[in-house]
């Protein structure tokens, strides 16, 4: 892996620190007054997805972590795993649950997703920005309930649960914000 000096951060950057993969979401290059430069950064550990603060001195070295993005199609899910296909060698990737906990409320099958790969392993799914599913279950909007802005609670057909306005209807499909979790629009 190269080596790179903390003069080089750059936001969206993976680099190895003590042992683990983090990203780089927050850099600003100091120079005080009195003392030596330093580079203030928030990392993002890429396993546990902990924010740290940490504070590396101008042209400290480390390591940078090289990260492949591929595109996968999501196919099916079993207890412990959920699976996808990379179109381009039609192989299966397999994807432990655990590591699925958030994206896993708007994925069905055949979503297209952006999967970042380290070392042949699968650090993060990426889904598309939104979604288009089906509402499976929603209380009925009442007649004469016009209030601006007013919404209700609905289940998806993935078992997510969101806020709609009153004239969302059960079996109707909706596009979802997925990172967000907000209502966008009927579909």
């Amino acid at each position: 892996m190269p080596i790179i000096s903390s003069n080089d951060f750059k936001n969206g950057m993976t680099i190895v620190f003590n042992g683990q993969l983090h990203q780089i979401t927050f850099f600003q290059h100091i120079k005080p007054g009195k003392g030596h430069a330093f580079v203030r950064t928030k990392l993002r550990n890429q396993k546990t997805g902990r924010i740290l603060d940490r504070n590396f001195d101008a042209k400290e070295q480390v390591e940078q972590a090289y990260i492949e993005k591929k595109p996968l199609e999501y196919l099916y899910r079993d207890p412990e795993n959920f699976f996808f296909m990379d179109h381009e060698t039609y192989e299966q990737v397999t994807v432990p649950a655990a590591q699925m906990e958030e994206q896993a409320k708007f994925l069905k099958e055949s979503t297209e997703c952006l999967a970042s790969f380290h070392e042949g392993e699968v650090i993060d799914i990426q889904l598309p920005d939104s979604v288009v599913l089906k509402v499976a279950e929603t209380p009925p909007g009442v007649r004469g309930d016009t209030v601006s802005g007013a919404t209700k609670t609905a289940t998806l057909e993935t078992g997510a649960v969101i806020q709609v306005p009153l004239f969302v209807n059960p079996g109707e499909s909706v596009r979802v914000d997925t990172r967000s979790s907000l209502y966008l629009e009927r579909a």
